[in-house]
């Protein structure tokens, strides 16, 4: 009688286990998103899993509570009643009477133990895993009701172990973070990626949805040595010759390159008459430009740019100068990777070589690289760009030839960059080459 006693004592205190571990697991491992779709569908007990989730940090004291209680009762109730109805069986069949309590009250823990770790503790844990919201909707209204009967038991321990966290500097936080950070986000496109989930251009443009809250017009823009303008005494006939540049806009200058006046395009040339094109100053027909600071991000000047219905800004430094100038079409490359069509000249682009180095553009930018050819190269607050890095690490400009040697990300060694093509003393032709380190 004590043994089957002991054992429907054990199986219940096991199943109340299981029904904590189960609760702890389900709302941890629930996805609040399908829930919340859920219960907006109606659904009250996906509705009732929902309050339970906003009190994570609660709950899982609760289910912590019930798990040790449980546990410890379990270990408790072995010994008085299968250690007490084995001993006389084990008495039976031989073993001495000094000897028999000692072993029945192990064997009594031994089952306790296994039947805690495998029914209370194992199989709810990978139910919980396997069928999360399913699970969370299941147990919704009875979680609700334990934690508003052990609630303030729950509260006297949680706040001693608060307490105890506070007192070594450390600030408890009630609920666990939501959502993903842009990290982690990128670690899922990764490993989607490499797993075959995700194509390479649609990881790639995911990739670059990540990243382009962060780059500012000063990293997207082109910058002024690149620009193509226009004086302002300029005749409005001159435009129609520069649109050979690939271009249609145009800053326009007065007194130097830092005194942008406007922008002009082919549209306002087209308002002019054409006999008297040829007389008019470009300054005339200019629009106010739209002026963004190098250091906003590009959303902003999205943004700007929209709201102005325009297609170009003026980019200013930090001092007020004439920085460069940003497209809508620049934007939107950041986005979706280089945008061609029949008015562009050939673009610059890295090339792979049989030797295993890359050909790069001076004035690409370290991150573009780093997509292009999967080489990292090392960043700064004081440079963007490839030839940035190398007259950083000269400290003066640079001629054909020059090389320096620089450490990557990579186990394999640090890459070596080569000037192939200088250009107004900056390189704009640079050869990257992986360095193998000594074993």
């Amino acid at each position: 009688m004590l043994i089957v006693t002991g054992l429907a004592l054990i199986v219940a205190l096991t199943a109340a286990t299981a029904y904590f571990v189960a609760q702890e697991f389900a709302y941890v491992a629930a996805d609040r998103g399908v829930l919340r779709k859920e219960a907006d569908g109606g659904d009250p007990a996906a509705q009732r899993a929902l309050k339970v989730t906003g009190r994570l940090s609660f709950m899982l004291s609760g289910a912590q509570l019930g798990i040790t209680v449980t546990a410890l009762l379990a270990g408790y109730v072995a010994e008085p009643y299968l250690g007490a109805g084995l001993a006389p069986l084990l008495q039976a069949v031989g073993l001495p009477e000094s000897a028999s309590l000692s072993v029945s009250v192990l064997l009594a823990l031994l089952v306790a133990t296994v039947v805690q770790m495998v029914l209370g503790e194992l199989a709810p844990k990978n139910l919980a895993i396997t069928r999360p919201e399913a699970l969370a909707r299941w147990l919704s209204r009875s979680t609700l009701i334990y934690l508003a009967v052990a609630g303030p038991l729950i509260r006297v321990f949680d706040a001693a172990a608060n307490r105890l966290l506070r007192s070594i500097g450390i600030e408890p936080i009630e609920e666990l973070p939501q959502g993903a950070t842009r990290e982690d986000l990128e670690q899922i496109v990764a490993e989607a990626r490499d797993g075959g989930h995700l194509d390479a251009d649609t990881a790639a443009l995911l990739d670059s949805g990540l990243d382009f809250r962060l780059l500012t017009a000063g990293e997207a823009m082109v910058p002024r040595v690149d620009v193509v303008v226009m004086s302002a005494a300029d005749p409005a006939s001159r435009l129609v010759e520069l649109l050979g540049t690939g271009h249609s806009r145009f800053p326009v200058i007065g007194a130097g390159l830092d005194d942008v006046l406007g922008v002009v395009s082919i549209s306002e040339v087209l308002a002019v008459p054409a006999h008297a094109r040829a007389v008019t100053p470009v300054a005339s027909i200019a629009v106010a430009p739209v002026v963004v600071p190098a250091a906003v991000t590009l959303p902003t000047v999205l943004e700007r740019l929209r709201a102005e219905h325009r297609q170009l800004a003026i980019v200013a430094d930090e001092y007020g100068g004439f920085a460069g100038v940003i497209s809508l079409e620049d934007v939107a490359e950041e986005l979706v990777g280089p945008i061609r069509d029949e008015d562009d000249l050939p673009e610059a682009r890295p090339h792979a070589q049989p030797d295993g180095s890359w050909l790069v553009p001076g004035r690409w930018r370290i991150d573009q690289i780093a997509d292009a050819t999967g080489i990292e190269l090392p960043g700064d607050d004081v440079y963007d760009t490839v030839s940035g890095l190398i007259l950083h690490r000269l400290g003066r400009v640079t001629t054909r030839g020059d090389a320096v040697d620089v450490d990557t990300a990579a186990p394999e060694g640090g890459v070596r960059l080569t000037v192939l093509e200088v250009h107004r003393h900056v390189p704009v032709s640079v050869r990257v080459e992986p360095l193998r380190r000594q074993p």
